[in-house]
């Protein structure tokens, strides 16, 4: 593995694994870091050199001051990451700053993989049951957030969407203070994710990105993923959609082995 501190292009910390000749970019959930993708390029060591950075206020990237819009600040990152063609992979978050790395550099992506996108505003318009089920389960958060309890609002955050294990109170207290930190980017995301203040999904901003795309979600995540995804495929020209059996939202850390094998029927030789 090899790292470079926050001098790296974008302010951020970045870091890289594997060996193999095929070169990926990688963009982590929220309240993650560029670690997560750990797993995912062990079991692809051979095949690929995978490049991961800490979004700000996440890992070992500055914290975000609050200005600008986070989403294109952290895509403005992982572009000057990007010195030549790469297949693209972002999970959750992460997924929907790929994407609009892709929308900005499509000669630099030659494929794009969205793991979980979280663009609650395809939900919002496609299917307003399953965004209804999203915010009623989402209240308990947003209670907490309005009470001004930080660590409330991430454990919460973190049981809605996390993996399951370890529980909040058997994590160690950094990883626990690492999501506190992150937590506040959440619900300044909000216009973005549920409202689509960068219009993502304006007539004709797609267009871009007819690179191939590659659509994973997990059989046992909740349905406002299923319907993302469904609502991807359709607006996309080149895309493809698949359900990883068993699998929740944290599908590239919990079914790592699943991930790389679609990654692999996906990508085809190097």
């Amino acid at each position: 593995m090899t790292a470079g501190g926050p001098d790296r292009p974008g302010g951020v910390f970045s870091r890289s694994f594997g060996h193999g000749p095929r070169n990926v970019l990688a963009v982590h959930c929220s309240l993650a870091h560029s670690g997560a993708w750990r797993r995912l390029a062990g079991e692809m060591a051979e095949d690929i050199t995978l490049t991961a950075f800490d979004m700000l206020s996440h890992g070992r990237s500055p914290d975000w001051d609050g200005t600008g819009n986070y989403q294109l600040l952290n895509a403005d990152a992982g572009l000057a990451l990007l010195d030549r063609p790469a297949d693209l992979i972002g999970h959750s978050f992460g997924a929907t700053v790929a994407l609009r790395m892709a929308m900005a550099r499509p000669h630099l992506v030659r494929s794009l993989t969205l793991i979980e996108p979280v663009l609650f505003a395809v939900a919002k318009s496609d299917a307003p049951a399953a965004f209804a089920a999203l915010e009623a389960a989402s209240r308990p958060i947003e209670a907490a957030w309005a009470a001004a309890d930080l660590a409330l609002t991430a454990r919460l955050f973190n049981r809605m969407w996390g993996a399951g294990e370890p529980k909040w109170p058997d994590m160690p207290e950094q990883a626990r203070a690492a999501m506190v930190r992150a937590i506040p980017v959440v619900p300044a995301c909000y216009p973005t994710l549920y409202d689509d203040a960068n219009g993502t999904l304006a007539p004709g901003a797609l267009d871009p990105v007819a690179m191939p795309v590659l659509l994973l979600h997990g059989s046992e995540s909740p349905a406002v993923i299923g319907a993302i995804v469904s609502g991807f495929s359709r607006r996309l020209a080149n895309a493809r959609a698949l359900s990883v059996p068993g699998a929740g939202h944290m599908l590239p850390v919990t079914h790592a082995a699943e991930t790389a094998q679609l990654l692999r029927g996906f990508w085809g030789p190097a």
